[in-house]
């Protein structure tokens, strides 16, 4: 399938909705960056705080958080999402399951960066997903990778005037279009190259450095010692990242299992920590 996903999906019955006040934290911190750096971050409002429609449907779970804030742009890019406004099931998505099972928090060309979400609607953990399709355990829940975000941000404002200055010479300190190109690139340095792969099949270094944190998909019999979490019906094979450190891989399209796996689906399990593969 290749049309938009409709605006409004049939959400499970809402799942706990995540308090603001713990997030209050981060959402302060993202705040004070934007308004430090105005000329290169700009902090998108939320439901409540925007003058204009939006034509978004997050989860129920994140009701508190999206009242407040949209997401942040800088460096051209959107680099946390919060209001989705269209969704789509190709692309980086093609292996994931029904759309009410993850968010989107990043959309980039052919990558993304995903929050999962558990049958009743729960938030958990956030993976990257690169163009090969890989996963990449990015974050334990959103408060971690909002905290990205900002480490993020702050990492590149930093180094962004000397950068500009190096890149393009004193008189491109001002100019706003070449420090949103510096900035986004900066951006991809610090907070997404890793968690997406991004140039990694250009650097031999990288790429082994990738592949030495893939974590391998075993047949469902086969997986392990600990007890897994009830795995969804028909489930052939699963990644257990339960104890993986942030950074641990699972190239689902490569895993060795029988039938197209195009014709697969990923669920999650365990708070998006354990990755079963469905057939569909």
């Amino acid at each position: 399938m290749t049309a938009p996903v409709p605006s409004h999906l049939s959400w499970p019955a809402p799942a706990a909705v995540l308090p603001i006040r713990d997030l209050r934290p981060i959402v302060d911190r993202l705040s004070s960056i934007a308004t430090s750096h105005a000329q290169d971050v700009t902090l998108l409002p939320g439901l409540a705080t925007g003058e204009e429609e939006v034509a978004a449907d997050p989860p129920p779970a994140l009701e508190q958080i999206v009242d407040e804030i949209g997401g942040i742009e800088a460096g051209g890019l959107r680099v946390l999402d919060l209001l989705v406004e269209e969704r789509v099931d190709v692309g980086p998505y093609t292996l994931l399951g029904e759309h009410t099972t993850y968010y989107p928090l990043y959309e980039g060309e052919d990558v993304a960066v995903v929050l999962t979400l558990d049958d009743a609607g729960t938030p958990g953990a956030v993976h990257g997903i690169g163009e090969d399709l890989a996963l990449t355990l990015a974050a334990e829940d959103l408060a971690g990778w909002m905290t990205q975000v900002a480490d993020a941000l702050e990492a590149a404002l930093a180094q962004l005037d000397a950068r500009v200055v190096e890149l393009h010479g004193e008189d491109a300190a001002g100019k706003d279009t070449l420090r949103a190109e510096v900035l986004g690139e900066l951006l991809e340095q610090h907070l997404l190259a890793d968690v997406l792969g991004l140039g990694a099949e250009e650097d031999p270094e990288r790429e082994a450095a990738l592949a030495a944190r893939e974590l391998p998909i075993v047949a469902a019999a086969d997986a392990g010692a600990g007890p897994l979490p009830t795995l969804p019906e028909g489930a052939t094979a699963v990644a257990d990242l339960r104890g993986a450190p942030l950074g641990a891989r699972v190239a689902v399209i490569d895993a060795e299992l029988p039938g197209d796996p195009l014709d697969w689906h990923v669920a999650w399990r365990a708070g998006g920590r354990v990755l079963a593969v469905v057939p569909d």
